[in-house]
């Protein structure tokens, strides 16, 4: 588990650096893969999908 925690918050440093200077490839797209997978598997994964949720279900209940 700490070696998972580390390798998000790295993983995330380095994306937002990317997003930082705008500079996003197919290969960032990976990177940001990996930091979703790695991300599921700490503590942080019920909050994330409890926003996911809670976004959804915002969504859901607008009429467009």
């Amino acid at each position: 588990m700490l070696v998972s925690m580390s390798a998000v918050l790295l993983l995330g440093l380095l994306i937002w650096f990317l997003l930082r200077i705008r500079y996003l490839r197919w290969v960032d797209a990976l990177l940001c893969g990996t930091f979703g997978f790695l991300l599921a598997r700490t503590v942080a994964a019920p909050l994330v999908q409890g926003v996911l949720d809670g976004v959804n279900g915002f969504l859901g209940h607008l009429n467009f």
